[in-house]
């Protein structure tokens, strides 16, 4: 019988309350010895010394408090960290690797729907969907739209993918059947992913769409300034599904007020504009509230990853989505 490592959960309670369903709570306590109405939203509370000083896997999620090494003193049993979410660098510190904890995320399951929202984002701006929805909204009434956007549509348009990351490789693979030419930028990419690989530069003067998929790092800040971004192509579209950091805004602001520029933005910096911000309310800019990675019932799938690192941890077997201290300067 495979033994069931006592594990505890530790995020915050509302993440647990919509992320722990009764679906994945029964085989939470299938796979584990874990109390699923105990959530540790702060290690400090008395109310979880005792479970995390038997704990050996944490089953973590958005808003885990840090795994500091006082954190450890307290847990002198634990020797694994399950993420049921994206990024661990917010909770897993460098005390958990000198640990030698094992750690592993659920990045993969959240890449999936960021880059369904993105694929959708890219037909959409090709078309000009929002810009032809707005006109038809004001006017109430037929146009000659052919006429109005006369190079709409996405035959033999060109995507430029910025970052080969696991959300800008699952968009390549998604736009492979459509008509569309695609080209990717990453100086750390050594494999071929079947589409054609370019400096910076020359995919955003290429592109009549580009893409941000790169990573959150101080090498990455403003990795679109003034200069970059005049080199995008007049009427070209720029989304960003990353973090709004990669991209300088007060230049983005006046590519896009001078209206040169279109834009699909799920993230900006700051992540939440103030009122007063331009963008909006301008025509060529689509605003969404960091909706693109797993809200609502995508949340199982994040779940379900973890839940099965869980079980191959039980099992004795290697994470298949384990992370590396050695990996983390390269990811989100």
């Amino acid at each position: 019988m495979t033994p069931r490592p006592k594990t505890l959960l530790a995020m915050a309670p509302h993440v647990a309350g919509r992320l722990i369903t009764a679906e994945v709570r029964e085989r939470l306590v299938a796979l584990a010895d874990v109390d699923p109405a105990l959530v540790a939203g702060d290690f400090a509370d008395p109310r979880v010394a005792a479970a995390l000083a038997e704990a050996e896997v944490l089953y973590t999620g958005w808003h885990c408090p840090p795994i500091t090494a006082e954190v450890l003193a307290a847990a002198p049993r634990l020797r694994a960290i399950v993420h049921a979410a994206g990024s661990v660098k917010h909770h897993v510190t460098d005390a958990c690797w000198r640990r030698g904890l094992l750690v592993s995320s659920a990045a993969a399951a959240n890449a999936e729907p960021v880059a369904e929202y993105t694929l959708a984002a890219i037909l959409f701006a090709g078309k000009r969907v929002p810009d032809i929805a707005r006109l038809y909204r004001e006017r109430r009434g037929p146009l000659d739209w052919q006429a109005r956007f006369p190079a709409m549509g996405n035959y033999r348009r060109t995507v430029g993918v910025v970052g080969a990351s696991r959300i800008g490789r699952r968009v390549i693979e998604l736009l492979r059947p459509f008509a569309l030419r695609v080209l990717v930028t990453d100086p750390y990419l050594r494999d071929d992913l079947g589409v054609p690989r370019v400096g910076l530069e020359e995919l955003l003067a290429g592109s009549d769409i580009v893409t941000l998929h790169a990573p959150e790092l101080p090498e990455t800040r403003h990795l679109l300034d003034a200069g970059r971004l005049a080199l995008m192509r007049d009427g070209a579209t720029l989304i960003n599904t990353a973090r709004g950091s990669l991209v300088d805004h007060d230049a983005l602001t006046a590519e896009l007020t001078s209206g040169r520029l279109h834009a699909v933005l799920d993230h900006t910096d700051p992540e939440f504009l103030p009122p007063g911000s331009p963008l909006y309310d301008l025509p060529n800019v689509l605003l969404t509230p960091h909706i693109a990675g797993s809200l609502g019932g995508e949340l199982a799938r994040l779940a379900d990853l973890a839940l099965d690192e869980l079980s191959r941890y039980a099992r004795g077997l290697p994470f298949a989505h384990g992370v590396s201290a050695e990996s983390l300067p390269h990811i989100a």
